[in-house]
């Protein structure tokens, strides 16, 4: 009987110590501590250093300045939040966009990059990939940004169907570069501001530059881009600009047909292109432009904004350089051109890189960096921080020609954007094949408008059949 009483007791203190324990503290046995985006801080820790992979597009001077970014963020903010960034230069933006459009098409997704640097050759390529990683996504992971720092145009060139799904880099715009010694030499004061003007100054310049060369006033063979800017110009019914293609230009929806030819914005801008063309002002000419200006054969120049501190290297003093707005159609149209440029991209292959690639890219959008980037291109700021610099302050003061840009872009019209459709290569050529084929075989320009919007849109449909 003792020994049973005995049993019982030993029982009961086992079962006792087995209920003690299994009623230990709470902080010893709950699990890690969850952060506010439902992570837990276990997690968090465990993400270790992170490598991410860039693909840029950034060459020549811009090229170095990129270089320079990389390193500086690497030995800086990425030193110590464990982040490396591996730089891979892939091209041209179109030959990037190949690569890219290649690696979806595959789904070969270990092989995309972390960031990479888009413009519209490859941007609805990546919105239409599973592994995109928008701006917006990052906000909502990030809630202390103030994406109110960086300007709203170039923001809103890579918005699309109000999401914002890049951040502008680098940007810029496209305004007119001009030899003022010559025109200081033919006694013409003002720079011309329309296609009629330039038609006017045109006829007072010699016929051969001081070296004794053929001078041309201006040449170009309009694309997606240029007809983007000068059809833009010319108010609309609804909105303060006009577009190429429906849903504007792209932005609101998928393009599915043009709308210039429709209008009458394609026919205003192509009737006063061949008045230009037929009165000699310009010549249909793409290639070696900028050569042509460098050696004082060609007058007006229109092209980026940044490839100013180029112009200006090269030029070297030999004469003296003017710049102005981008030219209006006529005197009714606008003043200003579309944001160029390209927009940094973000795929998520996990939350670390993810969160990486953003660290990344925020620092090269911060003000220091805006700054830097502008004055070793011509790229303008695009965080309203760099104003405040007094370096960058300093900078514009010495070279009034990197205001321009900046000015213009005030006076453009916030309807204003660029053309995105899917076939971007092709309807590039394809405007060009006819532009030319309208000045060089003397056809009509209700003829040449046919034969565009023919054209266009069939390109349009067949894209959009093949991908949905």
């Amino acid at each position: 009987m003792k020994k049973r009483n005995l049993l019982a007791c030993i029982l009961v203190l086992a079962m006792t110590a087995a209920l003690f324990a299994g009623c230990g503290s709470k902080e010893e046995e709950k699990g890690p501590e969850k952060t506010d985006d439902g992570k837990t801080e276990e997690s968090e820790e465990a993400a270790g250093p992170q490598t991410i992979v860039l693909w840029h597009s950034m060459s020549d001077d811009a090229g170095k300045v990129m270089d320079e970014l990389v390193k500086d963020f690497n030995e800086g903010v990425g030193k110590e939040k464990q982040i490396t960034v591996e730089s891979v230069y892939q091209g041209a933006y179109a030959d990037s966009s190949k690569k890219l459009r290649t690696v979806l098409q595959s789904k070969q997704y270990d092989e995309l990059p972390d960031v990479i640097q888009v413009d519209a050759t490859g941007i609805v390529d990546f919105q239409n990939a599973e592994q995109a990683y928008t701006v917006d996504d990052a906000l909502k992971d990030d809630k202390d940004y103030d994406l109110s720092q960086i300007m709203s145009a170039p923001l809103k060139n890579w918005n699309f169907n109000d999401v914002q799904v890049g951040m502008p880099f680098p940007a810029s715009t496209t305004v007119m570069y001009y030899n003022k010694t010559i025109l200081d030499d033919a006694k013409i004061a003002e720079a011309p501001t329309t296609f009629a003007e330039i038609t006017d100054v045109a006829s007072k310049l010699p016929e051969k530059n001081a070296d004794g060369a053929d001078l041309v006033a201006y040449a170009q063979i309009p694309n997606t881009p240029t007809l983007a800017n000068w059809i833009g110009q010319i108010p609309g019914k609804d909105a303060d600009a006009s577009y190429v293609v429906d849903n504007m230009n792209g932005r609101k929806g998928t393009a599915t047909q043009l709308v210039c030819d429709e209008d009458g914005t394609l026919a205003t801008f192509l009737t006063e292109w061949k008045k230009m063309y037929d009165a000699g002002a310009v010549a249909n000419n793409g290639s070696g432009l900028s050569d042509m200006f460098f050696a004082g054969q060609l007058v007006f120049y229109t092209t980026s904004t940044s490839n100013l501190n180029t112009l200006l290297t090269t030029i070297d003093g030999k004469f003296e350089l003017g710049c102005t707005y981008y030219p209006r159609v006529n005197d009714d149209a606008n003043y200003g051109a579309t944001v160029s440029g390209a927009s940094l991209c973000m795929f998520k292959k996990d939350d670390a890189k993810a969160k990486a690639a953003w660290e990344f890219v925020k620092y090269v959008c911060s003000a220091e960096a805006q700054a830097k980037l502008s004055m070793g291109t011509g790229y303008f700021a695009v965080n309203t921080g760099a104003n405040d610099l007094q370096e960058y302050q300093a900078f514009l003061e010495e070279h009034p020609q990197f205001k321009v840009g900046i000015d213009q872009l005030e006076k453009t019209s916030g309807d204003m954007v660029g053309v995105t459709v899917g076939p971007s290569q092709d309807f590039y050529m394809a405007i060009q094949d006819v532009v030319t084929e309208m000045l060089e075989s003397n056809m009509s320009v209700d003829d040449a408008v046919e034969e565009m919007s023919a054209t266009l849109n069939d390109l349009l449909e067949q894209y959009n059949r093949t991908n949905n």
